[in-house]
């Protein structure tokens, strides 16, 4: 009984759930018909969003492409700040962000398939470590800019963020932050091959 009353395990299984929610899938279907999971990269993200459903209708990609984007970006920073309201450790706030990132990425709602957590990963970081989620946007909009490659502005900026946490923040527990950027760099594994075969497609 203590386990399921258990503050902290509440938490842990509401931001794995709520990660969960494939919101990409969700708007595509509802708003322009199209199961994201079947073209383009087949990811669930706000870019597939996008390159999907421009096919179709530019300007509803864009709508749609924004709304996953800040939909997948807050159901990770909601968790958080809902958990900082019942005065957790720092520590479950962080694995409250990691929970959520793996439910992104392998939601129960999609029989364990899911998305990269780039977006997720944003709004947890943002709300707990603001100055490393500003360097990893500023890194992704350059790079973003420059080279129009979504997933090596991701990389980057993920890569940014980890790496600046260590000179911006050096007291701080890394642990959650690195998985952090592991996972993403796991679910980027296809992407960093067409990379290196430099088959990997500018968005437009």
């Amino acid at each position: 009984m203590e386990f399921i009353t258990n503050i902290n395990i509440i938490f842990y299984i509401v931001a794995y759930v709520v990660g969960g929610i494939p919101f990409g899938v969700l708007l595509a279907k509802k708003f322009a018909g199209i199961d994201v999971r079947q073209s383009g990269s087949k990811s669930i993200g706000a870019t597939n969003v996008l390159r999907v459903v421009k096919e179709k209708d530019p300007k509803l990609a864009k709508k749609l492409s924004a709304a996953t984007l800040i939909f997948d970006a807050t159901k990770s920073a909601i968790i958080i700040g809902i958990a900082m309201l019942f005065d957790v450790k720092e520590a479950t706030l962080w694995s409250i962000a990691v929970l959520a990132i793996m439910g992104h990425c392998w939601s129960p709602f999609l029989k364990f398939n899911g998305g990269k957590g780039v977006a997720t990963a944003i709004g947890s970081i943002l709300v707990l470590a603001p100055i490393e989620a500003v360097v990893g946007l500023a890194v992704w909009a350059f790079v973003a800019k420059a080279l129009k490659i979504s997933s090596m502005s991701s990389l980057s900026g993920v890569l940014a963020a980890v790496i600046g946490s260590f000179f911006i923040s050096p007291e701080m527990n890394h642990a959650p932050l690195v998985i952090m950027g592991f996972i993403i760099f796991y679910k980027h594994i296809p992407n960093i091959m067409r990379l290196i075969k430099g088959e990997e497609k500018a968005v437009a």
